[in-house]
C-alpha cells in the first residue's frame, strides 16, 4: 500500500509572512510592558493593535489560509450534525445512569462474593 505524498509549499515569501507575524506578536508584548508609564490605554492599545496586525499578517500566509479553510470546513460539518431533541437526550441520559447503577451493583455483589469466598471459606481469616 503506497502512502500518499504530502506536499508542503514553503516559499520564501510565506516564511517571511510567518516571521513578520511572529515579530508583530513579540513587538506587541514588548510594547505592552514598555508603555507602563504612558498608562493602561496606551498599553492595551499597543497590545491589541499589535496582536491584530500579527493575526492579519498570519492569515495572509499559506498556513493562515489553510487554517481558515479548515475552520470553514469544520463549521460546515458541525451544521450537518442532527442534535437530539430534549426528550430523547433525557431518555438516553436516564439509560446511561440506569446502566451505571446496575453495573455498580453487579460489581459490588461480585466483590463481596469473592471476598466471602476467599477470606471466609478458603483462607478462613474471618471468624
Amino acid at each position: 500500500m503506497a502512502s500518499p505524498e504530502i506536499q508542503t509549499v514553503n516559499t520564501v515569501g510565506d516564511k517571511a509572512k510567518l516571521a513578520a507575524a511572529g515579530a508583530l506578536v513579540i513587538a506587541a508584548l514588548a510594547a505592552f510592558y514598555l508603555l507602563t508609564k504612558q498608562g493602561q490605554i496606551a498599553q492595551w492599545g499597543a497590545l491589541v493593535l499589535g496582536l491584530m496586525a500579527g493575526v492579519a499578517v498570519f492569515f495572509t500566509s499559506e498556513s493562515g489560509k489553510e487554517l481558515f479553510a479548515f475552520g470553514r470546513d469544520a463549521w460546515r460539518e458541525v451544521k450537518k450534525v442532527v442534535w437530539p431533541e430534549r426528550k430523547e437526550a433525557m431518555q438516553m441520559t436516564a439509560y446511561v445512569f440506569g446502566f451505571v447503577l446496575i453495573m455498580a451493583l453487579f460489581l459490588w455483589v461480585t466483590d463481596k462474593t469473592l471476598e466471602w469466598l476467599f477470606y471466609d471459606l478458603i483462607l478462613g481469616w474471618r471468624k
